[in-house]
C-alpha cells in the first residue's frame, strides 16, 4: 500500500483541503523544532504528525513524507501485531487481525464509504490501530505460556501512543485494558505496561520539558469548552441508534450477550466495558465511522468455544459467535475496502484536473487537490432582493444575527469552494501591498495558514485550527477579517472575543475578499488597489 502510493510522484488530495492545511501547519512548524502545545495550540498530540514531520525536517517534499511516515508508522507496528497475531489469535482471526491494523495505518481515506482521497485524520486512523493492539492483547488470553514483559511493554507503549496521538481513544480504552489485564491476573503485564508507560512520558518530558504535559491539558480543556465545534458529526444518541448506525450497535450488544452465554465471562464483560468507549470515540471522530466493528468481528473469532456449547435457547454458541462475528464483519466491509484500496485507487488518479495546492512554495511542490474544489471560488449567501412574504420566511429560517465589527455589518456569506485560491490570491494581493514580509497576521476564520501562501510568519502560540479564544493575536501584526469566511460562526467568535476583550484596530486595507486591520494607531488606511485613502 506504501509502495502504491509512492509510485504515483505525487500527493493529489480528492477532499478535506481544509484539513490538509491544518496537517500542513503543524508539520511545517513541527520540522522546524516547534512543539505542540508548547508554541502553538491543538488537541491533537505530537505523535499524531511526527513521523511526516521527520521526513520533511529531512528534506524531503511534504507529499513523500506523508507516505514515508505511514510506512514508518506500519513498520513501527508490524513487531507488535505480528506478537498479537501470534500469542494471541489462531487461524484465519490471525492474519485478518494484521491486514486490518496495517490498513487502517498505510490507507489514504480517513474510512466511511466516501471514495475520495484525502489525508485528513490520519491519527485517528492510527490511533485505532494502536487501540486494536493494546485491547486484543490485554482481552484475549495467551494460546500458551504467558509472557508478562513482552505483553505489558506493547500495552504500555500502545497507550502511549495514544495518549500522544488523541487523548480521546487513551481516555476511552484505558480503563478496559487495565480491567481487563486484572480479570486475567496479568499483574505482571501490568507493571511492564506502567512502565513503559511513564518511560515514554518521562521521555517526552526531556525533550520538551515537562510543562508539555501542563500545556497539552491546558488545550484539551480549552477544546472541551469550545463552543465552536462540540462534535464533528452526528449527535451522540444518533451514533448509537440513527439507521445507520443501528444495526452496528445491535451487534455490539448481541456479542456482550452471546460471548456470556459461551462461557466466556471475562470476555463478555470487558465488551461490555469496551462499549461506551467505542461509542464515544466514534461521536468524536468526524464522520462517526464505527472502524471498531473489524475489531468486534475478530475478538468474537478469538472467543470461539472449542467444545459444543449451548444456551438456554438451545443454539450453538460457537456457529452462533461465528455468525456475529460474520455480521460485525459485513457492517465494517464497506469502510475498510475503502481503506484497503484507496492507495491504487490513488495511484489510478488522473493528474488533469489537480492543480498545486499551495503554489508556489518548494516544500509542498508534490502536493495537489482537485480543480474543482481548490480553483473555483464559490460562496454562498442569502438571496438579494426581496418581495411580498419575504420577510415571514426570513422570521421562520431563524438565521443568526448579522455581525459588527468595528461598528460594520458584515457579509452574510459563507466560501464554501476555492480555499487554497482564496488564501493564495489574498496572500499575493498583500506582498504586492508591501504587507506581508516578516510579518505575522491573525485570521478571524477557522484557519490561519496565509503564512504557507507566502512571505508572511506562524503565529506564536497560535491556532493551525481555531477552537476558542484569541490564540496568537498578542503576536500578531495584523487582524484579517474574510469578508466570506470558512464557518462565519468562527469569524463572529473570534470578532465577538476582540470585542469584549476592548481591543481597538484600525483598518489599513479593504478589498473584495477581506478587510485588514492592525492594532489602533494613527494610520492611512489602502484600498483594494493599493492607493492610499486619507482620513480612515
Amino acid at each position: 500500500m506504501c509502495g502504491a502510493a509512492l509510485l504515483k510522484g505525487g500527493f493529489y488530495v480528492g477532499k478535506h483541503e481544509g484539513d490538509t492545511l491544518h496537517m500542513l501547519d503543524i508539520v511545517m512548524r513541527m520540522a522546524e523544532g516547534q512543539w505542540p502545545h508548547l508554541d502553538f495550540m491543538t488537541p491533537v498530540g505530537a505523535l499524531a504528525f511526527a513521523p511526516i514531520a521527520l521526513f520533511v525536517k529531512l528534506g524531503f517534499p511534504v507529499g513523500k513524507s506523508v507516505f514515508l511516515g505511514q510506512g514508518l508508522v506500519a513498520l513501527v507496528f508490524l513487531p507488535a501485531v505480528w506478537w498479537v497475531a501470534f500469542s494471541r489469535l489462531r487461524g484465519f482471526a490471525a492474519y485478518l487481525f494484521g491486514l486490518f491494523v496495517l490498513v487502517l495505518i498505510t490507507a489514504l481515506v480517513p474510512g466511511e464509504a466516501q471514495r475520495s482521497v484525502s489525508i485528513s485524520m490520519s491519527y485517528n486512523r492510527w490511533s485505532w490501530a494502536a487501540a486494536f493492539v493494546a485491547i486484543t492483547l490485554a482481552v484475549v488470553p495467551a494460546r500458551g505460556r504467558a509472557h508478562p514483559f513482552a505483553d505489558g511493554v506493547i500495552i504500555g507503549l500502545a497507550m502511549a501512543a495514544l495518549a500522544l496521538m488523541k487523548m480521546t481513544y487513551f481516555a476511552a480504552f484505558l480503563v478496559p485494558v487495565v480491567v481487563a489485564m486484572a480479570l486475567r491476573g496479568s499483574f505482571r503485564a501490568i507493571f511492564w505496561a506502567l512502565a513503559a508507560g511513564l518511560s515514554v512520558a518521562l521521555l517526552v518530558s526531556l525533550l520538551a520539558g515537562f510543562e508539555y504535559w501542563t500545556a497539552y491539558l491546558r488545550d484539551l480543556l480549552a477544546v472541551a469548552a469550545s463552543d465552536i465545534r462540540p462534535n464533528p458529526g452526528e449527535p451522540f444518541g444518533a451514533v448509537l441508534g440513527a439507521p445507520a448506525y443501528l444495526g452496528a450497535s445491535l451487534t455490539l450488544i448481541a456479542g456482550v450477550i452471546l460471548l456470556r452465554q459461551s462461557g466466556e465471562a471475562v470476555g463478555g464483560l470487558v465488551l461490555l466495558l469496551l462499549t461506551p468507549g467505542f461509542f464515544y470515540v466514534t461521536y468524536q471522530n468526524y464522520g462517526n465511522d464505527p472502524q471498531w466493528l473489524m475489531l468486534l468481528g475478530v475478538l468474537l473469532m478469538a472467543f470461539l468455544p472449542r467444545l459444543e456449547i449451548r444456551n438456554g435457547l438451545g443454539w450453538d454458541m460457537r456457529t452462533a459467535l461465528k455468525v456475529n462475528a460474520a455480521v460485525a464483519l459485513a457492517f465494517a466491509a464497506p469502510s475498510f475496502f475503502n481503506l484497503a484500496y484507496s492507495p491504487f485507487r490513488h495511484l489510478n488518479t488522473d493528474i488533469a484536473d489537480y492543480s498545486p495546492l499551495v503554489p508556489g512554495n518548494p516544500r509542498t511542490a508534490d502536493l495537489f487537490a482537485a480543480n474543482m474544489r481548490i480553483v473555483q471560488l464559490d460562496a454562498t449567501m442569502p438571496l438579494p432582493g426581496d418581495m411580498p412574504g419575504r420577510a415571514d420566511y426570513e422570521k421562520l429560517a431563524e438565521r443568526d444575527p448579522p455581525t459588527v465589527f468595528n461598528g460594520e455589518t458584515l457579509p452574510d456569506c459563507t466560501l464554501t469552494n476555492g480555499m487554497a485560491a482564496w488564501f493564495d490570491l489574498t496572500v499575493k494581493d498583500l506582498e504586492r501591498a508591501g504587507l506581508a514580509q516578516g510579518r505575522r497576521v491573525f485570521a478571524a476564520d477557522l484557519l490561519s495558514s496565509e503564512w504557507l501562501f507566502g512571505a508572511f510568519e506562524p503565529l506564536v502560540g497560535g491556532a493551525p485550527w481555531y477552537y476558542g479564544g484569541l490564540p496568537g493575536l498578542d503576536s500578531a501584526d495584523y487582524l484579517l477579517v474574510p469578508l466570506c469566511p470558512i464557518i462565519p460562526k468562527t469569524r463572529d467568535i473570534i470578532l465577538k472575543n476582540i470585542q469584549d476583550a476592548g481591543l481597538a484596530f484600525t483598518e489599513i486595507r479593504r478589498t473584495p475578499f477581506y478587510i485588514l486591520y492592525e492594532p489602533a494607531a494613527p494610520s492611512r488606511a489602502v484600498d483594494g488597489a493599493g492607493d492610499q485613502v486619507e482620513g480612515q
